[in-house]
């Protein structure tokens, strides 16, 4: 860790990707609304050469959106955040750091392979990167009671829950929760994977050890249950999304604030928090 905080006097320069999506509408309006915070990049391939406060409906955002992260970022940016979707955000955010800017990482898509990549890159350029699965506070007291709870409980499995659209899986937060569960120990499995009877796909996919089953269906925002197993009982503890972004602003302007404190990749917001 060090201190790379701007000064009071100071504000810390933003972009965001994926300015016009769902949780970057109302992420710039918050940004934009803080004393802290300066929102001078804002990025949107279907929205390019617009203007963000035509698209959004605020007349005070006089902002021109880029087609892309690079783009954007020639403008001086303290902090990149990312909020786009699985198939540009690596790409994104190596950009950001190899100009040497700070990252939040909001989307999902990203391996443990893009993750290690990610951390290597940050390090080798002196630059933090905040990466949350979910940054809603009951999608982190998920992941902290999960963590408890596989101290003590030695069977679990997850299920992830999303709408039909979404085409990554599993979910961002469900990576993040068998990554975080991993780091206390193993599942035990009763009856072997490569031993059961009949098609050996219905038992999910393995991550860190863990089993997943993705559930993509109309109706879901995004659902994670960390279901735990031991003789005679049963546990269960779910985060469930609603439909709108306000649970994701607050804690993506915590890791916005706090990213610069640090060198390298940290996952989880938990990590950051007070």
């Amino acid at each position: 860790m060090h201190d790379l905080l701007a000064s009071p006097s100071m504000k810390l320069k933003v972009c965001i990707a994926g300015a016009t999506g769902w949780v970057g509408k109302p992420l710039c309006l918050a940004v934009s609304q803080t004393e802290d915070l300066s929102l001078v990049g804002a990025v949107s391939r279907s929205r390019k050469g617009q203007n963000l406060g035509d698209v959004i409906g605020d007349s005070h955002l006089d902002l021109e959106i880029s087609g892309s992260v690079a783009e954007a970022l020639e403008t001086p940016t303290d902090v990149l955040v990312d909020y786009t979707n699985a198939e540009v955000v690596k790409t994104n955010v190596l950009t950001a750091i190899d100009r040497g800017g700070c990252v939040v990482i909001g989307s999902s898509g990203l391996t443990d392979d893009d993750f290690e990549e990610i951390n290597q890159n940050a390090l080798k350029n002196n630059v933090g990167v905040i990466a949350a699965g979910n940054f809603a506070i009951t999608a982190v007291l998920l992941q902290r009671f999960a963590c408890d709870a596989a101290k003590y409980l030695s069977h679990w499995e997850i299920i992830d829950y999303a709408a039909d659209s979404k085409q990554d899986a599993p979910s961002g937060t469900t990576r993040e929760l068998a990554f975080r569960l991993s780091e206390i120990r193993k599942p035990d499995i009763t009856h072997p994977l490569e031993k059961t009877i009949g098609e050996k796909e219905s038992r999910g996919a393995t991550l860190r050890a863990t089993q997943i089953h993705s559930i993509r269906l109309p109706g879901y925002v995004l659902s994670v249950e960390a279901i735990f197993g031991a003789t005679e009982e049963r546990l269960s503890i779910r985060h469930d999304a609603g439909s709108g972004a306000a649970p994701y602003i607050q804690g993506t302007l915590l890791a916005i604030r706090k990213v610069r404190n640090y060198v390298g990749l940290i996952r989880g917001l938990d990590r950051i928090m007070d």
